[in-house]
């Protein structure tokens, strides 16, 4: 029985490195790779060995015929990807596929190369992916540096909290923790409590992986009024962010708009409508649980400016939408285009999945119905957010189309429409593309200075996509160190970590990070969770103490 790749895919293609038979495309040396939603097993040349399921970290991949319920569709969606492909020839000579060249291994140095010491400023995945690198192919000594008391970035902060499989990919980099060529840093601000040139004057090199903290705006009136929030800042709510307070968004609006329609804003509708009995089994916020379990919210609208063939989501997370048990998904037909978009759209069309949705006009001037509904419509976009004269709040969003202007009421507004990357003093900034300036990682003009993730290529690119982008990094990196242009440090490690504590007030080390981890697992099964999350930076700060 063949495996299968399913929706929690992250795409960092370990899966392929270990599959014996070379039946998981698109590879990392294939043009499709970065491109496609997902990877994909071929049922043919699988030789059910299970290698793959072994080696992915987000428990992604399962047997054929262990699928259920709404898994199942996966099983078609693998063997869609190679009907028109050929099956790869065994190499002459070998029982496997795989034509094994002679070893490279580019992301390394010479055995008798001085180790190095490396600072990796962030630890969600992009930082994590190039520690790991660094670890497994050299004998560098990393500092691993975060502003938050707690390491995780985007895995612990940005994954949604009923996927529990996406974010296992958090154990597999929490190992490094106590590497021991690992120093963790944690609650330290670069370029704020140390500066740029203090990391760098302690370190051969120093690799930004800051993310993308910021979000983009609409641009439009009423933009700031109450009730009107970034999706960045909703995500870090549910996901108990210390940036964000625990009453900081209000959930008494029967209709809430997200303007958007990408994964971060099917997350947002999802968990808006969700039943949150099925939340409770999950590590979502305390306060979010509470303020789901009394919210008013029936109806989410998601706004798409364009038309259904060119939905930003991934086609795995539209067919999870289409599944939600209990919601409604119903698209607004208010457009001859979006009928004749999804009708005419080909088998593997992400418009194909919203083929069995029901389609209907809306009637806008009516009040969301008693069940939890939510509502598609494209070709739209938002050009005013409106309140009652005299207040703060929003009451309507006005809307443009084919057919002319608009109001769609509602109480709440979220823009899901891309993370921005904001500054780190001390280094170049490009403001439009929210990137730090780079040329194949390397920062311009300071020589020993790196990007990765999000703050190099942008945000675009899940969870996987930064093994690649990482590799990319530590391999310009340790050609420079080969190549002599680096500096050498002129402080030991030691007197960086005391420099930290003296500036930080509430440093962090490896073992601080295992007590919070023992102080939210105990918490969780108090309450008969998996996990409850320590929502303050005092509160992370205690746990961390009391190991």
């Amino acid at each position: 029985m063949p495996y299968v790749i399913t929706q929690t895919c992250c795409s960092d293609a370990t899966c392929v490195a270990v599959c014996p038979v070379n039946c998981i495309h698109p590879t990392p040396q294939e043009r499709a790779f970065g491109s496609t939603e997902m990877l994909h097993v071929d049922p043919v040349a699988c030789i059910d060995c299970g290698a793959c399921a072994d080696a992915c970290p987000v428990d992604a991949i399962h047997p054929a015929d262990e699928l259920t319920g709404p898994q199942k569709v996966f099983a078609a969606i693998n063997a869609a990807y190679y009907a028109d492909a050929p099956t790869p020839e065994p190499a002459a000579g070998s029982p496997i596929f795989h034509a094994w060249d002679r070893p490279a291994f580019e992301r390394t140095l010479p055995a008798d190369f001085p180790a190095l010491r490396i600072a990796v400023v962030g630890t969600g995945p992009a930082g994590m992916y190039t520690a790991q690198d660094l670890l497994l192919h050299t004998n560098a000594e990393v500092t691993l540096i975060d502003r938050l008391p707690v390491a995780g970035g985007l895995v612990r902060y940005g994954v949604a909290p009923d996927h529990p499989t996406t974010k296992k990919v958090g154990e597999t980099f929490a190992r490094f923790h106590n590497h021991p060529r690992v120093r963790m840093l944690l609650g330290v601000r670069a370029g704020v409590d140390v500066t740029v040139d203090e990391i760098a004057a302690h370190h051969d090199a120093v690799v930004y992986a800051v993310g993308a903290s910021g979000d983009r705006r609409l641009g439009v009136p009423g933009e700031d009024r109450t009730g009107s929030l970034s999706a960045t800042t909703f995500v870090a709510w549910y996901n108990a962010h210390p940036d964000i307070a625990p009453d900081a968004v209000d959930l008494s609006a029967e209709r809430v708009v997200v303007v958007g329609n990408g994964n971060v804003a099917l997350d947002v509708a999802r968990i808006l409508v969700a039943d949150p009995d099925a939340l409770a089994a999950t590590d979502i916020a305390d306060h979010a649980l509470r303020a789901l379990r009394d919210s008013a919210v029936r109806e989410v609208v998601l706004l798409g400016r364009r038309g259904p063939e060119d939905t930003a989501c991934t086609r795995p997370e539209l067919l999870a939408l289409a599944q939600l048990p209990g919601v409604e998904l119903v698209v607004d037909d208010h457009d001859p285009r979006i009928a004749a978009a999804i009708d005419t759209a080909g088998p593997d069309a992400i418009a194909a999945v919203l083929r069995d949705v029901p389609r209907t006009a809306m009637e806008w001037s009516r009040p969301a119905g008693p069940g939890r509904r939510i509502v598609l419509r494209f070709h739209s976009e938002p050009r005013e957010l409106a309140g009652d004269e005299g207040t703060a709040a929003i009451r309507s969003v006005r809307v443009t189309g084919a057919a002319g202007p608009t109001v769609i009421p509602a109480g709440m507004v979220l823009r899901a429409i891309g993370y921005q990357g904001t500054p780190v003093a001390g280094l170049p900034f490009d403001e439009s593309s929210g990137t730090i300036p780079h040329e194949h990682g390397r920062v311009a003009g300071l020589p020993g200075t790196y990007v990765v993730g999000w703050i190099k290529r942008g945000s675009r690119g899940g969870i996987g996509a930064n093994r690649a982008c990482a590799a990319e990094t530590v391999g310009t990196l340790l050609s420079d160190a080969v190549a002599g242009t680096l500096s050498r440090p002129t402080a030991s490690s030691k007197a960086f970590a005391r420099l930290a504590r003296r500036r930080g007030r509430h440093v962090v080390d490896a073992r601080g990070m295992a007590s919070i981890e023992q102080a939210e697992l105990s918490r969780g099964r108090r309450l008969g969770r998996p996990r409850s999350k320590l929502a303050t930076l005092p509160e992370l700060v205690k746990a961390s103490r009391r190991g």
